[in-house]
């Protein structure tokens, strides 16, 4: 309503908003406030109900043995619905007896007397810690509606109102500008001066209304000044200062901590409000140098953190724009002056702090002042001695020496009280010695100084069972690990294992690996919280740390492979020291060694973790040979076949002895079956890449002999697994072979195999579908031919790997298809496939055909041969199938003649006058002819014979 009703001159049209805002805040504010007393005075009638009726019952106890009257409960019912009505009446007095419902008093009074039921306990709930904007939204809600709320509600509104006032009157030109400012001035001096008269009636009130008068005399002289003119600058700064000090001196007189915080804002603030541009850098600093030791007094005297937290961000927040916006070189020996003395200042508060708030822990740390002040006036400190060399470092040395004397000066005063201080400072000293490193050093140099400093702190906070020194000590393990990889670069130096970049990483993987030694039994700390929880946490870290360790390690071994020697003249690029492709071999090579020591370590020490390495020797193997490939590298190459085979050695070393060690979990014998599984394929691909060194040497790339160096690779290992794995199918015989086939055999003819036995097949079809047959410079001969003999070859392997799963016992897990007749109808397919492509290709060679889809099916000569030769392959399966009187084997002879005469009767037919029809149809007739008089159908009482795919088996 007063939103709706102000003149609109003042806020136009958002007036009605603006008055609905104050209205729902003073309606919350309300609502919180009257629920909070009736809350308080429930819990208040409670617990005088509990008392009471505990009071009662020992009445009724006694009343009940000397056969006294009982209590009149239906005037105590009445007497308790009066007190709910009101919720702030004090203790309940024992309720006499009512005449009122008689009735009800004569049967309670002939019942026996009983105990009342006791009050069942509620269940205790732990709440929720609050969040960082539930805090926030609490600590506005406690200072709008905790103590007084009406009376800080008013404060907001009477603001309100009179900024209402003053637009309104300087909008309509009723008062001149010095009235209207006295009278607001006045307002302020009324509500301070009201406000100490109440401080001992009314201590909230008056308070309350002190502040409010404090910031309106502020806001007057600032008006004044800056949007009038009234005043010059020297006396509003004056009255400013003296509105300062008076507020100071109430705050201190009431022992007001609001009221000092109120006073010291506006203090801050004068310079900024009255400041024109033009002023000196001297005079800003000199008066906030005032200021602060004003805070640093009252500090002595106060345990009051928020006001030291206000002239903290005021004065380096004011110092932090001054020095990007004004501050030039000239002015450095008064800002470092002014800076030191802004830094003592506030490292003394957060010292008086402590000394004066004791906990049952020892006394407390204002974490704000303490490290604000180090990180904050360390920045301002680099950018006033950013045009000195190693300004920062020796800065950084001067802020550690600080710290340190301060440690030192407190632990010989009062070790016990100040304990968390004094760490607080030693972590701040160190820090800074720790930062002066990078500052003076490069980064490779510096990584390795943290690195040490990391590994000694964590030995001593072992030794001494304390927590942080290890936990820095971690901490600066990996951040030296960051600035190393941040700072590699090209490696270039004419020493070997001498140069910054091996003696960098190894400086870093040493004292990482001696901390994860030292990481592998529980070490001791205190009692604390905070050490309990940590000691959690780092019981959790020996194994990471220890690859932590490895990784920088084997990058060291990396960055020396990689190493380039500079060049012999000036101005000449520097040189690898090894050809790219060595290069890859080598830093495969470093990590399987690497993991071969540590897996020695491991069997040494009995450290798990050193094994762990050692178990994933394939990834780089694999990796490696995939980066070989790309950079058509070869593994005959030398030095190649050499590193190949040293490595290959060390891994499959690493791989019987992960089979032999004890106590292997299922997890890691799954892995280890995995590696081997892993190991066939990567020697399939290894064979094959060194089918296609023979390839390359010879210059066959565009003939058929490149095309079956996979596939007869695969096909190899298969008939090897098939033949040798297969031996090893019975698990009651498993015992009599040795290492790998024992514990592994099936991992090698199943797992292994299968996707091999999938790449066969598809390779097989493939290459049937697609390849020509070009034997270049041999002559082609059919049957006799790379293309041919591959696909013989992969339809015994897998022949023989069908037969070596089937006869297994038991049958592998999911294997339940291979034995099955669809399998081998399948190969069966493929062998049928594979024929037919055999006479595409003598007609290719022979007849001139194009090798080409729509050419071969377009020939007649294509046709007829297929014709022809469906017709045979139909005669072999149902002369086979009369022998062995078995009737399906007859009807698919008999489907595929039927096939022969739908493609003469759709395709044949078309040739005209061609010779090819006249041979397809006769020899077509004729071997029907023959099929018809050697091979009739068998009798139906065949079916009861044995299946045809077991005879096959037999």
């Amino acid at each position: 309503m007063l939103g709706w009703l102000w003149p609109s001159s003042g806020f136009g049209d958002i007036g009605i908003f603006i008055g609905g805002l104050l209205g729902l805040v003073a309606g919350w504010g309300l609502q919180f406030a009257i629920r909070g007393e009736i809350a308080a005075g429930n819990e208040k009638l409670r617990k005088q109900m509990q008392e009471w009726f505990k009071a009662q019952a020992g009445v009724n106890g006694s009343a009940a043995a000397t056969d006294a009257k009982p209590i009149d409960k239906a005037a105590m019912a009445a007497e308790l619905a009066r007190t709910i009505v009101s919720p702030v009446s004090p203790a309940l007095p024992v309720l006499p007896a009512s005449p009122v419902m008689p009735d009800a008093a004569s049967q309670l009074q002939a019942a026996p007397p009983r105990q009342p039921a006791p009050i069942p306990a509620k269940r205790e709930i732990v709440p929720a810690k609050p969040n960082v904007v539930e805090l926030a939204i609490g600590a506005a809600k406690n200072w709008l509606l905790g103590g007084n709320t009406i009376v800080r509600v008013g404060l907001v509104i009477l603001f309100i109102g009179l900024s209402f006032l003053a637009s309104y009157a300087a909008s309509a030109g009723l008062f001149p500008v010095e009235f209207r400012l006295a009278v607001v001035a006045a307002a302020g001096i009324a509500l301070l001066a009201v406000g100490f008269g109440k401080r001992q009636a009314k201590p909230a009130f008056a308070l309350a209304l002190q502040g409010g008068g404090v910031a309106v005399i502020y806001l007057t002289v600032f008006a004044a000044f800056r949007l009038f003119d009234l005043i010059a600058p020297l006396p509003a700064f004056g009255l400013m200062i003296v509105v300062c000090a008076l507020s100071c001196a109430l705050a201190l007189l009431q022992d007001s901590r609001g009221l000092a915080v109120a006073a010291f804002a506006g203090g801050f603030a004068v310079p900024l409000l009255l400041s024109t541009g033009g002023g000196s850098s001297v005079g800003l600093f000199s008066y906030y140098t005032l200021l602060n030791l004003a805070i640093l007094f009252i500090a002595y005297k106060r345990s009051w953190r928020v006001l030291n937290i206000v002239g903290f961000v005021a004065t380096f927040g004011v110092a932090t724009t001054w020095g990007v916006l004004k501050y030039d070189p000239a002015l450095y020996l008064s800002s470092q002056l002014f800076l030191i003395i802004f830094v003592l200042i506030y490292v003394t508060a957060a010292i008086l702090y402590a000394r004066n708030t004791p906990t049952k822990l020892g006394n407390a740390v204002d974490s704000t002042l303490m490290f604000g002040t180090a990180l904050i006036g360390f920045g301002l400190q680099v950018g006033l001695v950013s045009q000195f060399k190693l300004g920062t470092a020796f800065s950084a040395l001067g802020f550690a020496a600080l710290y340190l004397v301060l440690a030192t000066v407190l632990m010989r005063r009062g070790r016990q009280n100040y304990r968390l201080m004094i760490e607080s400072m030693l972590v701040i000293g160190i820090g800074f010695v720790t930062l002066a490193v990078p500052l003076a050093l490069d980064a490779r140099w510096t990584s390795a100084v943290w690195a040490l400093e990391g590994a000694g702190a964590f030995w001593v906070g072992m030794r001494q069972a304390r927590w942080m020194p290890r936990a820095f000590g971690l901490l600066l393990q990996v951040v030296a690990g960051c600035a190393f990889l941040g700072g590699i670069d090209a490696n270039v130096s004419t020493w070997p294992l001498a140069n910054p970049m091996f003696i960098g990483a190894m400086l870093i993987a040493l004292p990482a690996l001696a901390i994860a030694w030292w990481l592998r039994s529980v070490l001791p700390h205190s009692d604390s919280t905070w050490a309990k929880a940590y000691a959690k946490v780092e019981a959790l870290l020996g194994q990471p740390v220890y690859l932590y360790g490895f990784l920088f390690w084997y990058l060291a071994w990396i960055l020396e492979a990689w190493r380039a020697v500079p060049g012999s003249e000036a101005g000449m690029a520097a040189s690898p020291v090894f050809a790219a492709g060595t290069q890859q071999m080598l830093t495969m090579f470093a990590l399987v060694a690497s993991a071969w020591l540590s897996s020695l370590l491991g069997r040494k020490t009995g450290w798990a973790i050193t094994g762990w390495p050692g178990r994933l020797t394939l990834l780089p193997l694999a990796l490696v040979f995939i980066a070989q490939e790309w950079s058509d590298e070869r593994v005959l190459y030398t030095p190649a076949w050499a590193i190949w085979l040293l490595a290959l050695g060390l891994h499959f070393w690493m791989l019987y002895k992960n089979d032999t060690a004890p106590a292997a979990s299922t997890g890691m014998l799954r892995l280890n079956r995995a590696m081997h599984v892993g190991s066939v394929w990567l020697l399939t691909l290894l064979l094959a890449d060194c089918l296609w060194f023979g390839i390359d040497r010879a210059g066959l790339w565009q003939t058929s002999w490149a095309g079956v160096v996979l596939l007869v690779s695969a096909i190899t290992v298969l008939l090897l697994l098939s033949v040798w794995a297969g031996k090893a199918n019975r698990m009651t015989a498993l015992s009599a072979f040795s290492w790998p086939r024992n514990p592994h055999a099936v991992a090698y003819y199943w797992h292994a195999a299968l996707p091999l036995v999938l790449l066969v097949f598809a390779g097989a079809l493939a290459m049937a579908l697609f390849s020509s047959g070009h034997t270049e410079p041999l002559p082609y001969i059919p049957l006799l031919n790379p293309t041919d003999l591959t696909l013989a070859l992969a339809l015994g392997a897998l022949l023989f790997w069908r037969r070596a799963v089937t006869a297994a016992q038991p049958l592998p897990v999911a294997a339940g298809w291979v034995p099955r007749k669809q399998t081998l109808l399948t190969l069966a397919a493929l062998a049928f496939v594979a024929i037919n492509t055999v006479w595409l290709r003598i007609v290719h060679h022979f007849f001139g055909v194009s090798w080409d889809a729509s050419a071969l099916f377009d020939s007649f000569v294509v046709q007829t041969g297929f014709a022809i030769l469906w017709t045979l392959l139909a005669l072999s399966l149902m002369l086979l199938a009369h022998r062995r009187v078995q009737r399906g084997l007859w009807l698919t002879g008999a489907g595929l003649l039927g096939l022969v005469v739908v493609k003469l009767l759709l395709v044949d037919l078309s040739n005209a006058g061609g010779a090819e029809r006249i041979v397809t149809f006769i020899a077509v007739g004729i071997l029907m002819l023959v099929v018809g008089y050697f091979a009739p159908l068998p009798p139906k009482a065949a079916v009861a014979n044995p299946d045809p795919v077991e005879k096959t088996q037999a």
